[in-house]
C-alpha cells in the first residue's frame, strides 16, 4: 500500500491586519479622521502648530473635535469644543478640565498619559466606557490626543476628538478608562511609529478631584443650539 504524500503547506500570510483596528475605525471613524487630518498637518515635522490648525479642514469633524491647552502637569483645560461634548455633559464645555469627562478614580490614569503626549511627546488614544444607571445605558467611547505646539514653540496645545458609540441618555456621563495606548513621535516623521508603551493599565488609588470650576464656565445648554459649535480657533 503506497502513502500519499504530505499536502503542502500554506504560508503563514505577512499582510495581516488586525480585525479589531478595522471595527474600531468603523464604530469611530472620526478617531481615523482626526489623526489623518493632523498627520496632513505635520507632514515631515514631529508635529503641527496650533496656527496650522483650521476649521474649514474638519468641518464635518467639528462636532467631536475639540482644542485644548496644558495648564498644569496633568491637565489639560478645553479652550474649544464640539457639541457633542456639551451634549455629554449637558452644559457648556470650554474651560474645564479634560478629565471633568473621567470618574474621579480614574484621573490620575488620564493625567499621567497627558503628561506622556505633551513630554515625550507622544499621540495618545483612550478607550472608555461609561457609568450606567437610570437613564444612562452602555455608551462605548474614544479619545484620541495629538499634540501642537503654541505659537511660542513649546508643547503645550492638543487637538483631539471625543467620539461614542450608543445614546447619550441622561446627562452628565463620566467614563472609565479601559484601555490607554501612547504612541511616541518619531524624530523623523516619516519612519514607522512606535508601537504602544501603555495599554490597559489597572487604575490608580482615588486622589483629590480635579479643580473646582467657576461658576460661569458651568452655564446651561440652550434649548436652539448650533449643530456646530467650533467655527474659529484662538491660539
Amino acid at each position: 500500500m503506497t502513502s500519499k504524500p504530505n499536502a503542502p503547506r500554506l504560508a503563514a500570510p505577512t499582510n495581516v491586519v488586525s480585525i479589531f483596528d478595522h471595527r474600531a475605525e468603523l464604530r469611530f471613524p472620526a478617531i481615523a479622521q482626526t489623526e489623518a487630518y493632523w498627520e496632513a498637518l505635520r507632514g515631515t515635522r514631529l508635529m503641527p502648530d496650533r496656527a496650522d490648525v483650521n476649521p474649514r479642514g474638519i468641518e464635518n469633524l467639528l462636532e467631536y473635535a475639540f482644542i485644548g491647552e496644558r495648564i498644569a502637569p496633568g491637565l489639560v483645560r478645553l479652550r474649544l469644543a464640539g457639541m457633542h461634548m456639551s451634549d455629554l455633559m449637558g452644559m457648556e464645555v470650554r474651560g474645564m478640565p479634560l478629565s471633568s469627562f473621567i470618574v474621579p478614580h480614574e484621573r490620575q490614569q488620564m493625567a499621567e498619559a497627558i503628561d506622556q503626549m505633551f513630554d515625550s511627546p507622544a499621540c495618545v488614544t483612550l478607550t472608555l466606557r461609561a457609568e450606567t444607571g437610570v437613564g444612562r445605558d452602555s455608551l462605548d467611547a474614544k479619545i484620541i490626543l495629538l499634540p501642537l505646539k503654541s505659537d511660542f514653540g513649546d508643547v503645550s496645545r492638543v487637538l483631539g476628538a471625543f467620539v461614542t458609540n450608543g445614546k447619550i441618555g441622561r446627562a452628565p456621563r463620566r467614563f472609565n478608562i479601559l484601555e490607554t495606548d501612547v504612541r511616541p513621535l518619531l524624530k523623523d516623521p516619516t519612519g514607522s511609529t512606535a508601537d504602544a508603551i501603555l495599554s490597559s493599565r489597572p487604575a490608580p488609588q482615588p486622589t483629590e478631584d480635579t479643580p473646582v470650576i467657576s461658576a460661569d464656565q458651568l452655564q446651561p445648554k440652550s434649548s436652539k443650539k448650533p449643530n456646530l459649535q467650533v467655527l474659529t480657533f484662538d491660539s
